[in-house]
């Protein structure tokens, strides 16, 4: 008679008063995990909108007193109580715009070098240099900039109004007479301090595409530029949409480094090598002398709500676009 081997004795159930007490307990520490997760993603949003509220509320008295002319205007003449604030929006997206139009291409073109061409032994000392460069203060940029870089600069665009500026439709650009501290000077800079952010994050979205759809590109006979094109940039473009709308933010909060080098004037003009305002460099600038003002102070505590109404403007677009790259690229 063949006997079978008894199966192994199962496992006692813990239905006692342990398991019930660790079932408890696990419960417990779910319920409390949730609500630390759900308060840290509330205090967020009470902070933004505790900020809104305050600002919003000081601000108040230049918003009912100006109304849309406080967006509309360009006079700002503290002494008769006349607020405009468009000059200063202005002067904001010039030099932010500048900045991004060169830190852009620069901040990509480093991404792939050090992702996709640059040798292992060289990838580390880019990267920590690039990272560096983001420690820095954006108070030493800005003394850089006008200790090193002013003068020069200002020789520099000279020449360039002497030539470029000449033609005809490029002379509001660049004509005229040159000034070191300027729109443009505030530009360069802050695509120098932008830099590194945008590179940062593109470049961590690059390190995510697989290696071997760029494998199986180049297999199929694409040139480099052509496996980026095809593989690389569609999966990566919500995140690079992202670093770039990143570093804009930055560059439109920049204060003191835009206050050091952008130069002081209230006026609205088309010439980059000119000098001009921006709402955070105003505030920095004028702030202490608008405290024994009521109305001065409302009007300056106003720039700084336009200020922050821009950056939600801004990292909703941002958001929606990234959005919008991420249902396009699936559906491709």
């Amino acid at each position: 008679m063949t006997a079978f081997p008894s199966a192994p004795p199962r496992p006692l159930r813990k239905d006692g008063a342990e398991g019930s007490t660790r079932r408890v307990l696990d419960e417990w520490r779910d319920h409390a995990f949730r609500a630390v997760a759900l308060a840290a993603g509330l205090s967020v949003l009470t902070i933004l909108a505790l900020i809104a509220f305050v600002t919003t509320r000081q601000a108040w008295p230049i918003f009912h007193k100006e109304g849309l002319r406080f967006v509309t205007q360009t006079t700002w003449d503290p002494a008769h109580e006349n607020f405009g604030a468009l000059s200063f929006i202005y002067g904001t997206a010039v030099s932010s715009a500048i900045a991004i139009a060169f830190a852009i291409p620069l901040s990509l073109g480093i991404a792939l070098f050090t992702t996709e061409l640059a040798p292992r032994r060289w990838r580390r000392p880019v990267v920590y240099l690039v990272d560096l460069l983001a420690a820095i203060p954006s108070v030493v940029y800005g003394l850089w900039a006008l200790a090193v870089l002013k003068n020069p600069a200002q020789h520099f665009y000279q020449h360039i109004a002497n030539t470029i500026g000449k033609v005809p439709g490029l002379s509001r650009l660049f004509g005229g007479q040159a000034q070191g501290a300027s729109f443009f000077t505030a530009g360069l800079v802050l695509a120098v301090m932008i830099t590194p952010i945008i590179t940062a994050i593109s470049r961590e979205v690059f390190s995510t595409i697989p290696q071997d759809d760029k494998n199986a590109a180049l297999a199929m006979g694409a040139t480099r530029w052509e496996m980026l094109r095809a593989t690389v940039f569609p999966r990566a473009r919500s995140g690079i949409v992202g670093a770039v709308m990143l570093g804009l933010g930055r560059a439109l909060g920049e204060t003191i480094l835009v206050a050091l080098i952008i130069g002081s004037n209230h006026q609205i003009t088309s010439h980059l090598f000119k000098p001009g305002d921006s709402l955070a460099a105003v505030i920095a600038h004028e702030f202490g002398e608008g405290s024994g003002d009521p109305t001065y102070r409302a009007a300056l505590i106003g720039l700084a709500v336009l200020l922050f109404v821009f950056t939600i403007v801004i990292n909703v677009a941002a958001r929606a676009i990234a959005n919008r790259s991420v249902h396009t690229g699936s559906n491709a």
